[in-house]
């Protein structure tokens, strides 16, 4: 009986509300009934509001709201109160979820309708809001359905005393100590006061200046600066609960490897690998083998599912005897079994092919062999495989709680291809990858690894590697990454030799413009 009442309660809402409204003060009352109902604290309970008649039915008013006949007031009271309820019912569709960045286009790609109009949320803040008011104390009203934004309030924003409200949530906001954190003569800002510089004056003494308005105690204008880290982790009062009501955040904060760039960034992605494996007779290792590869890819999102980018693979090797070091192929490439050069070249793509999970994706290149005799003669070391290599890989993460997660991989990989005469692949393998990974802050991140391939072959052979490695954001688009592990396959276990790789990653990202004032993380979470 109670889900028939609100199926109909739905239903007559629906049918009155799709023809233009007017907006007047029965919207501002409706929309302040919902909030102090369903906001504690700055928090809500998104679970409970999936299916919410409330929202659904302010949602439609907005939609299709008339403000043919309002005054400026009422219209920028209004656009406030339309963004707030499309983030919160966009989030509450979504749900459950830990970030709303993990809802690929959530600001810049989905649409929303206000008004009759359609537009981002990112549009709907920049054209309607920030652009014709041209008012700093916006940011601190609008929600973004994070932890790192100004919480929700439990009322609505009035036109008879917008002003009031702005000045008092500005005022709320910038003497928070968790918001805007000062030590002695440094000052640690939110990323908003970066993000849109501009709107605060575009410089420190501009910035400092609009803060110390609505600061009891002004900061020191040579005061250092510095931005804390953003906290992307939804503003759920069940989720804030669970974790013991601390911020944590961490996951959300990460740069998620196994998604998609966003519509027109770009991203490179360096990655350098040192082989070394020593070899003989027994105990008695005698030989050692070593490949250092930088394997570089340029990416950029055509749209925020689907991604367009270069491979390319640049390689060392050298073979000589023990004792020796490791990084000696770093070194003259002049020795008798030694060799170099830039090795394959192609074209890959990577795509979401599910819009909801934002945390998989597929990747594929297809190289091709530059350079002769890459698989070496009596005179040259192996380098490379002479054919294409086609690689189709397989990514997906789960985030675990706030701090942890898990990476998965599995691809299917061709190499040698039409190298011999008869045009055959020569070797095909299926390595799967497992990745452990915590997050102790949202700049770190620690993880061991485990990986295995077998080689569908005539003579089955396998590889086996497994190790630890740590990422550090230095910037929220610069990123490095070491990893150590040990290695072994079935030659090396029979003959009892050994071998390990030394790595180091680099990634850089560039945002586009589009993205460049939008409420998303500068980085967006998309790289391998």
């Amino acid at each position: 009986m109670k889900n028939f009442l609100q199926f109909l309660v739905l239903s007559l809402l629906i049918v009155t509300t799709t023809t233009a409204q007017t907006i007047n003060q029965q919207f501002f009352d409706n929309t302040e009934a919902f909030l102090s109902k369903e906001v504690t604290n700055g928090l809500l309970k998104y679970s409970g509001l999936k299916n919410n008649v409330q929202l659904a039915g302010l949602v439609r008013t907005v939609e299709n709201a008339d403000l043919s006949n309002t005054t400026d007031a009422t219209k920028k009271a209004f656009y406030i109160n339309a963004y707030n309820l499309h983030v919160i019912n966009a989030a509450a569709q979504a749900y459950p979820l830990n970030s709303v960045q993990s809802i690929a286009g959530f600001f810049d790609g989905k649409q929303v309708r206000v008004a009759g109009e359609s537009y981002t949320l990112t549009g709907l803040e920049k054209s309607r809001l920030l652009k014709p008011y041209k008012d700093a104390r916006l940011h601190f009203v609008l929600v973004c359905g994070a932890l790192g934004c100004p919480p929700i309030t439990n009322f609505a924003y009035q036109p008879d005393k917008l002003d009031a409200q702005l000045d008092q949530q500005t005022k709320i906001a910038l003497n928070n100590p968790d918001f805007l954190k000062v030590n002695d003569n440094k000052v640690e800002l939110s990323q908003i006061f970066k993000w849109y510089s501009t709107d605060f004056g575009g410089n420190k003494t501009a910035i400092f200046e609009f803060i110390n308005q609505y600061r009891t105690s002004p900061i020191s204008k040579s005061s250092k600066v510095s931005y804390y880290p953003y906290d992307w982790s939804i503003n759920d009062s069940a989720a804030s609960s669970q974790a013991n009501n601390t911020s944590g955040g961490n996951n959300a904060s990460r740069y998620i490897v196994s998604s998609t760039i966003p519509k027109g960034s770009f991203e490179v992605k360096i990655f350098n690998n040192l082989y070394t494996q020593k070899t003989g007779n027994g105990d008695n290792l005698t030989d050692r083998s070593t490949f250092f590869s930088t394997s570089t890819s340029y990416l950029y999102g055509l749209n925020n599912r689907f991604n367009i980018g270069i491979n390319t693979r640049y390689r060392r090797v050298r073979n000589d005897q023990l004792p020796s070091s490791p990084f000696s192929v770093l070194g003259s490439s002049e020795a008798i079994s030694a060799r170099q050069g830039i090795t394959t070249l192609g074209p890959q793509i990577r795509y979401a092919p599910v819009e909801k999970w934002t945390n998989f994706s597929v990747q594929s290149s297809f190289v091709f062999a530059i350079g002769d005799d890459l698989t070496g003669s009596a005179t040259q070391p192996f380098i490379d495989w002479d054919g294409a290599t086609w690689n189709t890989q397989f990514f997906n993460d789960f985030p675990i709680g706030t701090n942890f997660s898990v990476f998965t991989e599995l691809d299917v990989l061709i190499e040698d291809i039409g190298s011999s005469a008869d045009g055959r692949i020569n070797r095909l393998s299926t390595p799967v990858t497992l990745i452990f990974s915590y997050n102790p802050n949202p700049k770190t991140t620690l993880y061991t690894i485990g990986g295995y391939s077998p080689f569908w072959q005539s003579n089955f052979d396998y590889f086996l590697q497994g190790g630890a490695g740590v990422k550090y954001q230095f910037t929220p688009n610069f990123e490095l990454e070491l990893l150590v592990t040990d290695f072994t396959n079935k030659f090396l276990r029979d003959t009892g030799g050994t071998a390990a790789t030394f790595n180091l990653g680099i990634r850089y990202n560039i945002p586009s413009r589009g993205n460049g004032k939008s409420r998303k993380d500068k980085p967006s979470r998309y790289t391998n």
